[in-house]
């Protein structure tokens, strides 16, 4: 049992630690001596859980995508409205990004050339296909205009929030993102929210950045 626990932790820090240099040097530039140096831990300890860098980077997004599910399991259980639910989300993903740094690689591998394998499905495929739903149940909901090509909004959300990230990443530190997060709602809430109803979810964008801000 020690034996398995230590195998464990081993593993969990290796992850780690690749996540880290993942998320600061980008897939392509991080080789496996790196990331031996980075957890402290021997190549053959390595070499035990992970044969090359590829299952590195995909038990990341798998991890990634198990701590998505939870927070979209969590809202979705509160009976909020499809648009609060989907501003909610956001705002937790991007609260794992700051917090963890696995979450935080997994949106820069999202961007890079790293092939998902089954059963996992593409980060992209899941949030778009996700926004889509939302974005129908809030048209639905009249919290959204009903004019609105939804796949074209839940694509043009998605691509803000990653490209958010991608683009703050050499040029702020990663707490500032819940920041970003609150100016793309405030944009988007402005561009398809009809006016009588943006009060609501122009202060909802506020709230959920400050509850980050402060802890």
């Amino acid at each position: 049992m020690a034996r398995q626990l230590r195998a464990e932790q081993t593993r969990a820090t290796i992850i780690t630690a690749a996540a880290d240099l993942f998320d600061r040097q980008g897939y392509e530039s991080t080789s496996l001596s790196d990331i031996v140096g980075h957890a402290q831990v021997t190549k053959g300890a390595l070499y035990f859980h992970f044969a090359a860098k590829e299952d590195l980077a995909h038990a990341i997004l798998e991890l990634q995508a198990k701590a998505a599910q939870q927070v979209v399991d969590d809202i979705e259980g509160r009976g909020y409205s499809s648009l609060e639910s989907l501003m909610r989300i956001t705002f937790c993903i991007a609260r794992l990004a700051v917090e963890d740094p696995v979450p935080r690689a997994g949106l820069r591998l999202a961007t890079a050339d790293v092939v998902v394998r089954a059963p996992l499905r593409h980060p992209f495929t899941e949030w778009l296909e996700f926004a889509t739903r939302k974005f129908s149940g809030a048209v639905k909901e009249a919290d959204v205009n009903s004019e609105i090509d939804v796949h074209v909004v839940a694509h043009s959300l998605v691509c803000f929030f990653i490209g958010t990230r991608v683009a703050g990443r050499a040029l702020e530190p990663v707490a500032r993102l819940p920041r970003r997060v609150a100016e793309m709602w405030y944009l988007m809430v402005r561009g398809l929210v009809p006016v009588h109803r943006r009060p609501r979810y122009l202060t909802l964008a506020t709230q959920l950045e400050r509850e980050i801000r402060t802890g």
